[in-house]
C-alpha cells in the first residue's frame, strides 16, 4: 500500500499557498462581518444597499473560502495515503482564486445584494445593481465550483486506485476482508467529503447556469421553487462538507498527538457512510415555511437533519474521548485547536438540530438563531481545527503566543455567537441593515445592544487571529509531513 506521493515537500507548498490564500479570504469576511454587526448596533452607518452587498459578500466569501480550506485539507489527508495530482490542484486553486477575487468586484465595487444564497429569482427581480455584477457574480461563482470539482474527482481518484471503492468508504468491514487491516480513517472521511462536495457542486453548477441563461435572456423564466431546492441543497452540502473536511484532518492528525490509532469499526464505517446517505437530503429544513413545497419533503427534511448530524458526532465524540482519556497528551496548541473545535462544532450542531425541528423553526426561522448556530459551528468550530492544522503544516513552535491567541479567540467568538443566540431568543429578525423601523422599542434597544456587543466580540476575535498568524511568522521551522 502506497504511504503517499513520492514528493511530500511539494505537496506541502500546494497546500500552504492554499492556506495562506484561504487565510486571508477569511480575514476580510470577518472584517466584513463585524463592519455589518457595527452597522446594525448604529456605531456606524452604513446604507441599506452597501449593507446587502457586503451581507452577500461576507456570505458567498466565507462559505466558499472555508469549503475550499476544508477541500485542501482533505487533499492532504489523501496525499499521505495516495497520489493525488498537484496540477489538479494548482488549476482548482487557480479557479478558487479567480473566482474569489470576482466576487469581491461584483459585491464590493457592483454591490451585488441578493444574499449568500442568491435565490432565484431575486438576482434579477428589480435589482439595485448593474447588470454586469449579477453576470460577473454567476461567472466567479461557476469557476470556484469547477475549481472543487478538479480538486474533488481528483482526490476520488487517487482513493479509488489506492484503495478501491468498497475499502475506502470501509464497506469492507462487512465482507471477506473484515479481518484485513482498515484504510485510515481519513481516507474514509475523505471520501465521504469528496462525494458529498462533488454532488452538492454539481447540483450548484445547474442551477448557475440557468442563471447565466436567464441573464443572457432575461424573458426566460424557470420555477423559483425549484431553483430555491436546488441551491439550498448547493449551499447546505458544501457548508456541512467544509466541517466534515475539518474532522477528518483530526481523525487523520490526532493518533500523532496522543500515541494511539483512531481505528475504523463497523460503528464508525455505518455513521460516516449514514452522514453521506443523509447530508444530500437534509437541506429540506431551510424550506419549512414555504407552503408550496410538499409536506412529505418537510419531514424527510427534519429525519435526515438528524441522521446526518448524530451519527458523525457521536462516533467522533466517543472517538476522541477514547484518544485523550489517560493518554498523557502535552497540551500543546494543536491537540488544543482540534479539541475545542470538535467542541465548538458539538454546540452549533445541537442548536442546528433544534432549529431543524419543525415545531421549533416555526419560531426561530426568520430570527438571529439561524446565523448564530452556523457561526458557532464554523467560528469556534471549523476555524479551530484550520488554524490547528496550519499550525501543524507550518511547523510553527511559538507555543505561548499561539496559545494566547487561541485564549482570545475564544473570547471574543463566544462572545460574538451568543449575542447572535441571544438575538434569536429575542425574536431578532435577521437580515435587517437596521433595526431601527421595528415598531418595538423594547426589542429595538435589544437588537441594537446585542450587535454592538457581538462587533464587540468580533473585534475581539480578528485581535485573537492577529495574534495566531503572528506565531505563525515568529515560530515557523520546517516540519516533516510524518510528524504527529
Amino acid at each position: 500500500m502506497s504511504t503517499g506521493t513520492s514528493h511530500p515537500g511539494r505537496d506541502r507548498r500546494v497546500i500552504v499557498v492554499w492556506m495562506v490564500t484561504s487565510v486571508a479570504l477569511f480575514l476580510v469576511m470577518v472584517t466584513l462581518g463585524i463592519l455589518m454587526r457595527l452597522a446594525q448596533g448604529d456605531v456606524m452607518a452604513i446604507t441599506p444597499q452597501t449593507f446587502y452587498a457586503l451581507m452577500t459578500m461576507h456570505g458567498l466569501g466565507m462559505a466558499g473560502t472555508l469549503f475550499s480550506a476544508g477541500i485542501a485539507m482533505v487533499w492532504y489527508v489523501a496525499a499521505r495515503h495516495a497520489r493525488p495530482s498537484r496540477l489538479a490542484m494548482w488549476i482548482a486553486w487557480a479557479l478558487f482564486l479567480a473566482g474569489g477575487l470576482a466576487l469581491l468586484a461584483a459585491t464590493l465595487i457592483g454591490k451585488f445584494a441578493a444574499g449568500w444564497y442568491t435565490l432565484y429569482p431575486l438576482p434579477f427581480l428589480k435589482a439595485t445593481w448593474p447588470g454586469w455584477s449579477t453576470g460577473l457574480t454567476i461567472v466567479s461563482l461557476m469557476a470556484m465550483g469547477v475549481g472543487w470539482l478538479v480538486a474533488l474527482l481528483d482526490i476520488l481518484r487517487a482513493l479509488a486506485v489506492e484503495h478501491g471503492i468498497a475499502r475506502m468508504f470501509a464497506w469492507d468491514r462487512f465482507g471477506a476482508g473484515a479481518g484485513r487491516e482498515a484504510a485510515p480513517a481519513g481516507v474514509l472521511i475523505g471520501a465521504v467529503c469528496a462525494v458529498a462536495g462533488v454532488l452538492g457542486t454539481i447540483v450548484g453548477a445547474a442551477s448557475l447556469m440557468m442563471y447565466l441563461f436567464q441573464w443572457f435572456a432575461p424573458a426566460t423564466q424557470f420555477d423559483p421553487l425549484l431553483l430555491k431546492n436546488s441551491m439550498f441543497m448547493f449551499g447546505h452540502t458544501i457548508v456541512n462538507v467544509a466541517m466534515y473536511c475539518g474532522i477528518g484532518v483530526v481523525y487523520e492528525l490526532m493518533p500523532g498527538f496522543t500515541g494511539r490509532p483512531w481505528k475504523v469499526t463497523k460503528t464508525v464505517a455505518v455513521a460516516w457512510n449514514a452522514t453521506l446517505a443523509f447530508i444530500l437530503f437534509a437541506y429540506f429544513h431551510h424550506l419549512y415555511m414555504d407552503f408550496a413545497q410538499p409536506v412529505t419533503l418537510h419531514v424527510i427534511g427534519q429525519i435526515a437533519s438528524y441522521s446526518s448530524a448524530v451519527p458523525a458526532t457521536a462516533v467522533t465524540v466517543f472517538g476522541l474521548g477514547g484518544q485523550l482519556h489517560r493518554s498523557g497528551l502535552r497540551w500543546s496548541f494543536v491537540p488544543a485547536a482540534f479539541t475545542l473545535g470538535i467542541l465548538g462544532w458539538v454546540l452549533g450542531g445541537i442548536t442546528a438540530v433544534v432549529d431543524s425541528t419543525i415545531a421549533v423553526n416555526l419560531v426561530f426561522h426568520n430570527t438571529l438563531w439561524v446565523p448564530a448556530h452556523f457561526h458557532t459551528y464554523f467560528l469556534v468550530g471549523f476555524v479551530l481545527l484550520l488554524f490547528g492544522f496550519v499550525h501543524h503544516l507550518l511547523g510553527s513552535r511559538a507555543e505561548r503566543l499561539a496559545k494566547s491567541g487561541l485564549v482570545v479567540m475564544l473570547t471574543g467568538g463566544y462572545l460574538f455567537v451568543l449575542m447572535f443566540f441571544l438575538g434569536g431568543l429575542w425574536s431578532v429578525p435577521r437580515r435587517f441593515a437596521s433595526y431601527q423601523a421595528i415598531p418595538y422599542p423594547d426589542l429595538v434597544a435589544h437588537a441594537t445592544s446585542f450587535a454592538a456587543w457581538g462587533a464587540a466580540g468580533g473585534s475581539l476575535f480578528l485581535l485573537g487571529v492577529l495574534l495566531y498568524a503572528a506565531s505563525l511568522v515568529t515560530g515557523r521551522q520546517p516540519a516533516p509531513d510524518s510528524e504527529g
